[in-house]
């Protein structure tokens, strides 16, 4: 006997952008019991992450797109009509809004169509959206009240969400998953007869700490030889473009443009080609003067340790759920440059403690951050607001 089959909306803004490789692989993960359906207001790389059953507002009839975008542009509601539809037709149950900004816009169309109601917290829309606009925080609470289950990843995430107003009995811990079955585990090892390789990537904006990061390899690079690769880039914001003007006069302020790489943003595939090419991950994420944050913690650090790569990173959000310090991989203070230059120092100095730290990690991984099991614990979270 087939088992009974739960249909699930899940609604993004876009999908997908590169950034956001985390999301195709939380979805694609749910067992074969949820049908998933997509709906958002637009697509791009969908030769990088294909889904069935995605319904995008600028792929509906120009009536539908027209009128959708009218009625929201007047602020007489604030979701897509399209998902209101798309859920009837496909006679769904559970609604999963990505993101809490997306989240208040659905709730409206989550009790039109009777749906129950599961959000996702990812980072900046803990912190800063409520610094950015204090309108948030009425828009929060509201949200809060109707919402069915509010899900985060880690107990930093958690604390900051019950402060803003969130009932704690309503805030689940669900950890972001990775493949780590197409990650390939390939520790890392190096000797001082060899350049360091060094990889840095993410997003150009305050809160990833880059400057910290090269800041630190500027005190190495006269004791080692140093290969340096930064995979990302600036978005169109101002905030991102001012970071990345501070990344670039870091870069030349130390010299460090001959041993340095820029490859801009990558396609996630490359990125992990690119991983297997180095020793270190370097990631030192701090809390921005915007009051933007990881929230969590950045799926990347989880997938390259998964790769077999040491990770040096920082005490922030929700990092020391993915990274424990001395075990799994090497934590520094906010900010504290000197703290990742001893890090770093200690792993040139231990090569031979290199890989019972690896392995630590990939269990680690392995039991709380694979994919599928993931996916198996979201599709039982579902069930159980379903039959609430």
């Amino acid at each position: 006997m087939d088992k009974e089959k739960l249909t699930v909306i899940h609604s993004v803004l876009r999908w997908l952008p590169q950034t956001e490789a985390w999301l195709y692989d939380q979805v694609r993960s749910l067992p074969p019991e949820i049908e998933s359906h997509i709906v958002c207001e637009s697509t791009s790389n969908l030769d990088q992450f294909p889904m069935p059953n995605i319904h995008s507002l600028l792929d509906a009839s120009r009536w539908r797109s027209f009128w959708d975008s009218a009625l929201r542009k007047l602020g007489m509601r604030n979701h897509l009509g399209l998902l209101v539809a798309q859920a009837r037709r496909q006679h769904a149950r559970v609604l999963h809004s990505h993101f809490g900004h997306v989240g208040w816009a659905n709730l409206k169309a989550a009790k039109r169509a009777g749906l129950r109601h599961v959000i996702t917290f990812y980072g900046f829309d803990v912190n800063y959206l409520t610094q950015l606009d204090s309108r948030w925080h009425d828009r929060y609470r509201s949200l809060f009240e109707q919402v069915d289950r509010v899900l985060c990843e880690g107990p930093n995430m958690r604390l900051s969400l019950v402060a803003l107003g969130c009932p704690q009995e309503k805030v689940q811990l669900h950890h972001l998953g990775v493949m780590t079955d197409e990650i390939p585990f390939r520790p890392r090892t190096w000797s001082s007869s060899e350049p360091l390789r060094v990889l840095i990537a993410a997003s150009f904006q305050e809160k990833k700490g880059i400057p910290y990061a090269l800041e630190a390899l500027a005190k190495l690079q006269h004791e080692v030889p140093l290969v340096i690769t930064v995979v990302g880039d600036a978005n169109s914001e101002q905030r991102s473009q001012a970071e990345k003007l501070k990344i670039l006069s870091t870069i030349s302020k130390h010299n460090l443009v001959p041993k340095i790489r820029m490859l801009g943003y990558q396609s996630h595939r490359a990125l992990l080609e690119e991983a297997y090419k180095h020793h270190i991950f370097l990631s030192p994420s701090v809390t921005a003067s915007d009051g933007d944050s990881e929230g969590g913690a950045p799926v990347t650090i989880i997938e390259m340790a998964a790769t077999g790569m040491p990770v040096v990173s920082t005490a922030h959000c929700d990092i020391p759920e993915v990274i424990h310090h001395g075990s799994t991989g090497l934590l520094a203070e906010e900010r504290d440059v000197q703290g990742l230059v001893s890090h770093l120092k200690w792993l040139m100095d231990h090569p031979d403690h290199w890989l019972s730290m690896l392995k630590a990690a990939r269990r680690h991984l392995e039991a709380e951050y694979d994919a599928p099991k993931q996916g198996k614990r979201l599709e039982e979270i579902y069930w159980e607001i379903a039959a609430s």
